[in-house]
């Protein structure tokens, strides 16, 4: 393989990254919106309609966004998990 088409396939490949991490971010930033109770237990209701597989990139930012928010004590958010009730 010539060393042009590597370098053109390295460039694909780190662009696709970049648009990956972007997107990513985005969706961490739109997820961080849902900050009560009541937001997160709709968010909740509405990832249910989904399976795992689906959300599972979902569930694991909000994850981690709860912990980060329980850690930090702002102790607004729906808990580990999700719903509180």
């Amino acid at each position: 393989m010539p060393f042009t088409t590597k370098l053109r396939d390295v460039r694909t490949i780190l662009a696709n990254r970049r648009t990956m991490r972007v997107a990513h971010r985005k969706l961490t930033d739109e997820l961080a919106s849902f900050r009560t109770t009541a937001e997160r237990a709709e968010l909740d209701e509405l990832i249910s309609r989904h399976t795992a597989a689906e959300t599972a990139e979902i569930r694991a930012i909000l994850y981690r966004q709860d912990l980060h928010r329980q850690q930090a004590g702002d102790r607004q958010t729906a808990g580990l998990g999700g719903y509180l009730g």
